[in-house]
Formats: structure tokens, C-alpha cells, sequence
């Protein structure tokens, strides 16, 4: 069995690739989109049609865009590690992109409390917060990008 399934990764794997970065994309797009409807949502008051409006575009992005897509991308990320001959585990390349990839879905979880938080209205953060908190995704997308295709060590 396990033979079949290293058959199937090889003869799929461009496929799978193709999809993974399809859907990483779409995981960082909602990842960089989100905080700055934060940003927004930090000026409209509490209760006010602005703030309602913000709290249904951020579960929208949220439930459809970005939880989805970072589902597929870590997926089919799972079976691209598993494909046999694609990775070189003694590399540290590899270490430091899922170690940036861990921080990333930690963000994620955080981005997910703070849209809950708002959604009760019990947002404690400031606009500056959450503009600091646009750039982490930016630098850790960086780091794996750099590390997936340079594969600098």
C-alpha cells in the first residue's frame, strides 16, 4: 500500500504543487488582507453600521478565503514533503521554512481571536497593532519563498 501512495505522490506531484501554491497564495492574500480591515475596524464605532459592515467582511475573508485555503495549502504541503526524493531532511533549509511556516499558522490562530474579539465587540488593540501585525506575514512569506526555491542552506 504504502508503495501505491509513493507512486501516487510521483505521479501527482506537479499537480499537488500546482494547487499548493494556488492555495498558499490565496491564504496570504486573506493573511495580509485581514489586519488592515482591522486597522479600519480599530476607527468605527462600536455598534455603528461601519463597524457591523467591517465584522461580516472579516468572517466572510475568515471563513471562506482564509481558513479553506490554508487547509488545502498545509494538505497538499503534507503530501508534497511526503513524495519520496523531494526532500533532503539533513538540509536546513527545509527546518527553517517549516519553523517560518509554524509562526505563520500561529498568526493565523492569533488573526482568529482578534476577529472573534471584534465581532464581540472586545477589541484592545490599537490601529499601530494591527499595522505591525500586516507586516509579520509579508516577512515570514519572504523567509519561506527564499527558502523553498533558493534553498540557501
Amino acid at each position: 500500500m504504502l508503495e501505491g501512495l509513493t507512486d501516487w505522490l510521483s505521479d501527482w506531484y506537479d499537480w499537488i504543487r500546482a494547487i499548493h501554491v494556488i492555495a498558499v497564495m490565496a491564504w496570504m492574500a486573506g493573511m495580509l488582507y485581514l489586519p488592515r480591515l482591522f486597522v479600519y475596524h480599530c476607527d468605527a464605532e462600536v455598534g455603528s453600521v461601519q463597524s457591523e459592515t467591517f465584522k461580516v467582511m472579516e468572517r466572510r475573508l475568515m471563513r471562506a478565503i482564509i481558513n479553506p485555503a490554508m487547509m488545502v495549502a498545509c494538505t497538499l504541503g503534507i503530501l508534497l514533503l511526503l513524495t519520496p526524493g523531494i526532500i533532503d531532511w539533513s538540509s536546513g533549509w527545509i527546518w527553517t521554512k517549516l519553523a517560518a511556516l509554524l509562526v505563520l499558522t500561529g498568526q493565523h490562530g492569533f488573526l482568529s481571536r482578534w476577529r472573534r474579539q471584534f465581532e464581540n465587540d472586545e477589541n484592545t488593540h490599537s490601529q499601530k497593532f494591527y499595522r505591525w501585525m500586516n507586516e509579520l506575514p509579508t516577512v515570514l512569506m519572504i523567509v519561506i519563498v527564499i527558502m523553498v526555491v533558493v534553498k540557501p542552506f
